[in-house]
């Protein structure tokens, strides 16, 4: 039964047009193993109108087979995810709509698909952890990865949605599970985003949860929460303000500093200078989300980059908005509110 065609976007092709004529295509793609239809598909096609509404096709079903209609490298690039994500689901792994964005980034970028295959000499770029497998979305994500791996401190700026965060916790707990590191540490300033909540009720640990709530979404997104709340427990992991750190040597430990655009000078330096053996450090934020109060004093962030860029042992990784892999409109929210990217521009 046919599908009724999904509602086009307005900023599927985020520059205009050429004016010469578009060649279109119809094809059409079969899957033998009609069981896997359904989690193919998705909940009410959710997976077939999140492949259209990216890249521009309408897509119909009848039976096993699906047609595709587009611009003729829509089309193509569209029958590749869908194989993809069929191939996925016969290996037994999970298709949300995050693997399908993975895909849909892969098939514009043919880097991607080789370094996820890894080869003989070269083992695949991807981060695993209790709860799923975390693969690259974007070329910038690649280089960052490979610096989880390599460098003592990492530096990873850039606007919301680019996976700075949520990455360097994956990397953090699969480290942890693995034994190579012994704790995981999380912090933060205590700094509202141009808000005053005033007076918290309860004790230290309530009034700072608010503040550090993005780091527990991340780290039940990548472990069973029994074990989170075990490993909190324990010790294992302590998520904590940036105020926490000083006086302390972080030894054997994978350590995360979110939000660090909000530091001060004097709070960056004192972090930095935490670190111990056998240790990993990195730092994410936004330069130009800068809440200091006051509006006067420099980002620790920023003074941080200038004097460290090139420092043996420290890596940058500078994300723009083409490499957001959260829903695609939050891109173009991103550009909206900000105007053109100067990183990219450069």
């Amino acid at each position: 039964m046919a599908r009724k065609p999904a509602r086009a976007e307005q900023a599927i092709s985020p520059s205009p047009i050429p004016q010469r004529e578009i060649r279109r295509a119809k094809v059409d793609v079969s899957f033998d193993d009609q069981s896997l239809l359904v989690p193919l598909f998705g909940q009410f096609d959710a997976n077939l109108v999140q492949v259209e509404n990216r890249l521009g096709v309408f897509i119909s079903a009848r039976g096993n087979v699906l047609q595709i209609e587009g611009p003729e490298d829509s089309v193509a690039r569209a029958r590749d995810v869908l194989n993809k994500m069929y191939d996925r689901l016969a290996m037994g792994q999970d298709l949300g709509s995050g693997a399908i964005e993975a895909l849909i980034a892969m098939s514009n970028e043919p880097m991607l698909e080789g370094l996820l295959r890894g080869s003989p000499d070269t083992p695949p770029i991807m981060i695993r952890t209790r709860k799923k497998t975390i693969v690259p979305r974007s070329a910038t994500q690649i280089d960052y990865m490979r610096q989880l791996s390599r460098e003592d401190v990492i530096f990873a700026l850039g606007p919301a949605g680019t996976g700075k965060t949520y990455v360097a916790v994956a990397q953090a707990v699969s480290q942890l599970i693995t034994g190579s590191v012994q704790r995981l540490i999380l912090s933060r300033p205590a700094v509202e985003a141009g808000e005053k909540l005033g007076f918290l009720p309860g004790d230290m640990k309530e009034k700072v949860d608010p503040y550090l709530r993005p780091l527990y979404d991340a780290l039940y997104d990548c472990m069973p929460p029994e074990q989170v709340e075990r490993r909190i427990a324990s010790g294992e992991i302590e998520i904590a303000p940036i105020a926490f750190m000083r006086g302390r040597t972080l030894a054997d430990a994978f350590v995360i500093l979110d939000e660090a655009q909000n530091t001060t000078r004097e709070q960056m330096k004192m972090f930095l200078t935490r670190f111990g053996q056998n240790s990993r450090m990195v730092v994410c934020g936004d330069p130009r989300q800068v809440d200091i109060p006051g509006g006067d004093r420099m980002s620790g962030l920023i003074d941080a980059v200038e004097r460290l860029e090139g420092v043996e042992g420290i890596g940058v990784t500078r994300f723009t908005r083409a490499d957001v892999v959260r829903h695609p409109i939050v891109g173009r929210i991103v550009e909206a509110y900000e105007g053109p990217d100067p990183d990219k521009a450069a």
